[in-house]
């Protein structure tokens, strides 16, 4: 056994599924242990109490693959296995990470000549049962290493997973997918907003999210997912007016700003989010009372 998952939250739990599916058996440790005995239970995997645990329990050379929050619960990880990590070793980032950290920690790894990748790994909760999508970058020898887990985890062996280039380039690409994301999402909660508001044509529309499924040039994966939840409730009034973003839509948003290439729907999806999520509400408190204060126009009061 010579691969190990850390982090067994919704994407990490469901990956360490798939490969037992597949056959194949790893090492799995989560910082509740309860979650790892869980799914070392369901699978067969072996769970370990920590990245100690883990490493000892790993073959040389081990693939350790992270599937961490970005940020400081995946550096505290690297602090703690670098030194646990012998030459040779595979440290694989498949959670969502910005790629110029990725660059960073693999020149850090690289000194002590174990090799770092980065893998953007997309499918959700889905990924289970229809297979991930996964586009990493890395060395030529690393992407080797991999391959055999990329098969398991992908939705057929040749498909659904790509060696995109250097590292950094897996989450790169992932980033842009993400932004992409954004845009078509906020493009049709826009649609579906202006047919829902239509005065006058008592728009279906659940039926139309179903209609657009056959032959539409706008049908696709979120079509499907709309159409789903349209049909049971077109009102969606449970549901707060609160879109929370992830790292990807900024990470693209700044790399637009770097590259001086315009991504205008990308950005402003990303600034519907923010507004969704209050940070709209003092500015339109502002424009408020500019109104009233030159022309006199009424304010709702709170």
């Amino acid at each position: 056994m010579e691969f190990g998952i850390v982090g067994l939250g919704r994407m990490g739990g469901n990956m360490a599924r798939r490969l037992a599916r597949k056959g194949i058996r790893i090492a799995v440790t989560n910082r509740s242990h309860d979650v790892s005995e869980a799914i070392a239970a369901e699978t067969g995997h072996l769970a370990c109490v920590s990245l100690q645990d883990m490493v000892a329990a790993l073959q040389t050379p081990r693939i350790v693959w992270l599937m961490l929050p970005a940020g400081e619960a995946t550096e505290t990880a690297l602090d703690t296995l670098a030194p646990l990590l012998s030459p040779g070793d595979l440290v694989v980032d498949g959670a969502n990470a910005y790629y110029k950290d990725d660059q960073r920690r693999a020149g850090q790894l690289a000194k002590q000549a174990i090799e770092f990748a980065d893998a953007g790994v997309s499918g959700g909760v889905w990924g289970l049962e229809n297979g991930y999508c996964i586009m990493f970058g890395g060395s030529d020898a690393a992407a080797a290493r991999l391959k055999p887990y990329m098969e398991a985890l992908a939705p057929t062996p040749t498909e659904g997973w790509l060696h995109t280039g250097p590292v950094g380039s897996g989450h790169f690409v992932k980033m842009v997918h993400n932004g992409i994301e954004y845009g078509m999402m906020q493009a049709f909660a826009e649609g579906f907003a202006l047919m829902k508001n239509k005065p006058g044509f008592d728009l279906d529309i659940g039926e139309i999210a179903e209609l657009w499924r056959h032959g539409s040039v706008v049908r696709s994966w979120l079509l499907d997912l709309s159409a789903d939840f349209l049909a049971k409730d077109q009102s969606l009034e449970s549901i707060e007016p609160f879109v929370a973003d992830s790292g990807e839509g900024r990470w693209t948003a700044l790399e637009s700003v770097e590259q001086g290439i315009p991504t205008p729907v990308m950005s402003l999806a990303l600034m519907m989010r923010f507004a969704s999520q209050g940070k709209n509400d003092y500015a339109a408190k502002m424009l408020a009372k500019m109104r009233q204060g030159f022309g006199g126009h009424a304010v709702k009061e709170g």
